[in-house]
């Protein structure tokens, strides 16, 4: 994973510079093949030669310092990202891997899933986070809605698995629930989208140790993310992978089908309309 966001970095880079591999290459007086080898994130191109080619695309230091640190662990599988770590967009890793995702799987136990998260949900949940500074928590915001609509395009297929603690959880106003809830029912009916939800009288089930996304890729092997209070996770090998894949497999068993999930959000919705009918008499 630090290979990948690594290469693309340094091709993003290459591309805002208007270079190819070779004309970069050109101009530090290197072989073609050393450009190739950091843009595909290999090992065995020093520090200083990176530096150097950091440098003749003029990158920005806060950029330079965070490719100068992957460098050096492009190596290494499995990724802890401390949220206290000082990197300035945290999500950052979790978007390029889904961009690149031909499938996605999430489960959220007391939230609304922040893929299906409507506008005016998000900052209530953003700012109830104690990881989060104030300065940090509108950029936290306007990240969610951009990976909402890159992740929701229709390119790859999505599957959101939710408690139903998740859609009882009061979260704002009941105006912000209301729309919340239409949200949803609008999201469900898109092809490429299950939305699934296990029922509270279901009991214990296989998600209690909380919150992950399974990311599934044509030519790389599956990945899982893990976000807690402390630290992003971003789990590789594959025998943790697959104790995920077989939580997931737990719930799809235990979960209403996409019908009855829309209709327990009708139903919520009835059940509110009929709180605030009482509340006015």
């Amino acid at each position: 994973m630090r290979g990948r966001e690594f290469g693309d970095a340094i091709r993003a880079l290459l591309r805002a510079a208007d270079l190819t591999n070779r004309a970069a290459a050109e101009l530090l007086g290197w072989q073609e093949a050393k450009v190739s080898e950091l843009v595909n994130g290999k090992e065995g191109v020093s520090d200083v030669d990176l530096a150097k080619l950091l440098g003749l695309l003029r990158t920005p230091p806060d950029e330079f310092d965070h490719l100068m640190a992957l460098h050096r662990e492009t190596h290494q599988r499995d990724w802890l990202q401390p949220a206290k770590s000082g990197v300035t967009d945290r999500a950052r890793t979790l978007r390029e891997h889904e961009k690149i995702a031909s499938d996605i799987t999430g489960w959220s136990m007391n939230v609304v899933h922040g893929l299906l998260q409507a506008p005016n949900y998000i900052p209530y949940v953003v700012h109830a986070s104690t990881k989060l500074s104030a300065d940090e928590r509108p950029t936290v915001i306007s990240n969610r809605i951009s990976r909402q609509n890159a992740v929701l395009d229709g390119y790859r297929t999505v599957t959101i698995y939710m408690h139903e603690q998740a859609l009882r959880l009061p979260v704002g106003s009941p105006e912000v629930m209301a729309e919340q809830y239409h949200h949803l029912l609008r999201l469900s009916v898109r092809p490429y989208l299950t939305i699934r939800v296990i029922p509270t009288a279901f009991g214990p089930h296989a998600g209690l140790a909380g919150d992950f996304d399974l990311l599934k890729f044509k030519k790389i092997p599956p990945i899982v993310y893990v976000e807690s209070e402390g630290a992003n996770v971003f789990l590789e090998d594959q025998p943790s992978v697959g104790l995920y894949d077989t939580a997931l497999t737990s719930l799809g068993r235990a979960a209403l089908d996409e019908s009855q999930t829309r209709k327990l959000v009708t139903d919520i919705i009835g059940e509110e309309f009929q709180h605030e009918q009482v509340a006015e008499e």
